[in-house]
């Protein structure tokens, strides 16, 4: 009887310091920094001209800009993955420019030379200092709001506080806290997390096109959550499900093509 009661008391213990260190080390876990700083040309797109934003609460962003060819192609301010750089996503960047359309992609606090510490608050105001110069190149009619992964959770709640001509979603989740659950079902991560990243709380609200795009077989956000958060959203919208891609093949395995024949059904492109 004592023995239980001791390794009962020991399993306590050990449970109250895992979910002690989680809780400390979270943001180690959502955010998969990748500080280092590249020009556009050494990373393989001379195309695109840096800038470096301050936002509101004076942090550095590093962001990368290519303009539109003309004024009838669209801007597409694109948001990362978690475990992206701009350097990482160069080619994908400079890929979606080849038919003319512009993109201004985000780096947040803490990556690729911005500074500052990542934040579901402070990427939100990195967000807004990107759309303050995304306006200062074409209007909003012509702006597309382009989440990837974790940036889906940055540009869905842009899309409801700001106007924009379309939402384009790649591997988004219903919330970051609810993948959270799916990985750590022994924590209680809905009491624990502070970077929820609640998008199914507020799609309802975006009043524009979205389109929804999963990998079949990603295996870091599976496409039942983009499959949910679509089922949520308001109309008009399409989804596209990609066969034989995972969580980082979206690119090349069709992603770029959809986009474009979604912004062309909608006369953004």
């Amino acid at each position: 009887m004592e023995f239980l009661k001791w390794l009962l008391v020991t399993a306590a213990v050990l449970y109250c310091l895992v979910v002690g260190g989680m809780y400390l080390y979270q943001r180690r876990l959502v955010f998969d920094l990748r500080p280092d700083r590249v020009a556009p040309a050494k990373a393989g797109f001379p195309e695109a001209q840096e800038h470096v934003l301050t936002t509101d609460d004076g942090e550095q962003i590093v962001t990368w800009l290519r303009p539109p060819a003309d004024v009838t192609r669209p801007l597409i301010m694109m948001f990362l993955g978690n475990g992206d750089n701009l350097g990482v996503i160069a080619g994908a960047l400079r890929a979606m420019t080849d038919d003319g359309a512009g993109v201004l992609a985000v780096a947040y606090r803490g990556y690729s030379g911005s500074t500052g510490s990542p934040s579901e608050a402070g990427l939100m105001q990195d967000a807004e200092a990107a759309y303050r110069l995304a306006l200062s190149v074409v209007p909003a009619s012509r702006l597309v709001l382009f989440g990837y992964s974790l940036g889906s959770g940055v540009a869905v709640p842009l899309a409801t506080r700001h106007d924009c001509a379309a939402l384009v979603l790649f591997a988004p989740f219903t919330s970051a806290v609810a993948v959270a659950g799916v990985n750590y079902p022994f924590l209680p991560v809905r009491i624990l997390m502070k970077d929820q990243f609640r998008s199914s709380d507020v799609i309802d609200k975006v009043k524009v096109p979205i389109l929804v795009v999963h990998g079949e077989r990603d295996q870091v956000i599976p496409i039942t959550f983009g499959r949910e958060l679509f089922a949520q959203a308001p109309q008009p919208k399409r989804f596209v499900a990609l066969p034989e891609t995972d969580h980082f093949t979206l690119f090349r395995n069709g992603g770029i093509a959809t986009i474009r024949a979604f912004l062309s059904e909608f006369n953004l492109h």
